[in-house]
C-alpha cells in the first residue's frame, strides 16, 4: 500500500477487516483444542515435549507459561512443524536446541508471544500522559517495550501531537520481542475494525483511508508515523540499547507472562532509565507494588520513582 492510494479518513467507514494472523492463530487454536476433545492430532504432543518448549521459552524471552497453556503452545509450534516439514516434536525441539543461528529461534520465540492490543487501551493513561509531557521540558522522549502490531505507540504518537502541537519535539522508541507485529507495526496499516475505538476527529486528523484495492484500511499519516521509531529488543538481553532517560515507559501486559523473580529485575532496570518526574505505565491485571520497591503507585496502574523526592526532583 502507497500513501498514493490513500486519502483522509471522512464519516464514511470502510468494511471491517479482521486480522489475519489472529484469525489464522485463532482457527488452528479451534482446530487443536476440538483434535484434542476428540483424541486425534497431527503430531504426538507429550508432557515432556510440553516441558521442554516450557523450558526453552523462558530461558530465551524470560515467558513463564503456565499448565493450562498446553493446547496453545501444541496449536502454535504444530505449525511450525508443518511449515519445516517435520514429523514429530521431539525432531523439532531437537532441531532447534542444536540450531546456532537465530531464524527459528526467532519463529519459535514468535509464535509462543501474545499480541492483544487496540488504539487507546486503558485510556485512562493518555490524559495523564499527555498532562506529564505539557509539564516535562523538551524534548519528551518515550519508550513503548511491548510495541505489538503498532496501536499502542500510534496512541502515544497521537498523545503527543494532541499535547505539543502538529510537530511536537518528542520521540516514541517503540520495542517488541516479536519481529514479524514489528513488521506489521511498521508497515502502520490497519483495518477498519482495528480503528473502531478512533473517533472520527482522530481518523480525520491522523490517518489516510484506502481506496480501491485498499478500501477499509487505513494508513497512519506520515507525519505521525516518524515520531515512532520500531525496534526489536528481548527484555532479557544482557544489555538494552536504547539510550534514556524517558519521560516515560509504557510497559502494559507484559508482565503477567515472567516470574517474580524476572519482574524484578526488568523493573530493577526500568530505575535509571527513568527521568526522575517520569512515569511508568503497567497493565490493568499488573501490580508492581509487591515485586519491587523502586516504584510507588501515583494512580490506577501507574508508578512514580519511589526515591524522586528524596533525590531533589
Amino acid at each position: 500500500m502507497t500513501d498514493s492510494r490513500m486519502t483522509s479518513p471522512t464519516t464514511r467507514r470502510g468494511a471491517a477487516g479482521t486480522d489475519g494472523d489472529v484469525g489464522s492463530r485463532s482457527a488452528d487454536f479451534a482446530r487443536a483444542s476440538g483434535a484434542a476433545l476428540s483424541g486425534e492430532r497431527d503430531f504426538a504432543f507429550s508432557l515432556t515435549d510440553f516441558g521442554r518448549i516450557r523450558h526453552l521459552i523462558y530461558q530465551r524471552a524470560g515467558i513463564a507459561l503456565a499448565e493450562h497453556k498446553r493446547e496453545m503452545v501444541y496449536s502454535r509450534i504444530a505449525r511450525r512443524l508443518r511449515a519445516l516439514g517435520l514429523t514429530s516434536f521431539t525432531e523439532y525441539l531437537d532441531m532447534l536446541e542444536a540450531d546456532t543461528g537465530e531464524t527459528e529461534w526467532e519463529s519459535f520465540t514468535n509464535a509462543l508471544t501474545t499480541n492483544l492490543t487496540s488504539f487507546f487501551r486503558e485510556s485512562h493513561h493518555f490524559p495523564l500522559l499527555a498532562d506529564l509531557v505539557r509539564q516535562q521540558g523538551k524534548p519528551i522522549s518515550i519508550w513503548c517495550c511491548a510495541a505489538s502490531t503498532g496501536e499502542e505507540p500510534y496512541s502515544i504518537a497521537m498523545t503527543l501531537v494532541e499535547a505539543l502541537g502538529t510537530r511536537p519535539s518528542a520521540s516514541v522508541l517503540a520495542t517488541d520481542l516479536d519481529t514479524q507485529v514489528l513488521a506489521r507495526a511498521s508497515s502502520a496499516v490497519y483495518s477498519g475494525e482495528q480503528t473502531g475505538k478512533l473517533s472520527q476527529e482522530q481518523l480525520r486528523r491522523h490517518f489516510l483511508r484506502g481506496t480501491g484495492a485498499n478500501e477499509g484500511k487505513i494508513k497512519v499519516r506520515p507525519e505521525l508515523q516518524q515520531l515512532v521509531t520500531f525496534a526489536p529488543l528481548n527484555l532479557l538481553a544482557p544489555s538494552w540499547q536504547i539510550g534514556g532517560p524517558f519521560d516515560a515507559i509504557f510497559c502494559r501486559n507484559v508482565m503477567i507472562y515472567f516470574d517474580k523473580a524476572t519482574q524484578a529485575r526488568i523493573l530493577e532496570r526500568f530505575v535509571p532509565l527513568l527521568k526522575p518526574d517520569g512515569l511508568l505505565f503497567a497493565g490493568h491485571s499488573e501490580n508492581f507494588t509487591y515485586v519491587s520497591q523502586a516504584f510507588r503507585l501515583r494512580g490506577q496502574t501507574v508508578y512514580e520513582l519511589a526515591g524522586k523526592r528524596a533525590r531533589g526532583a
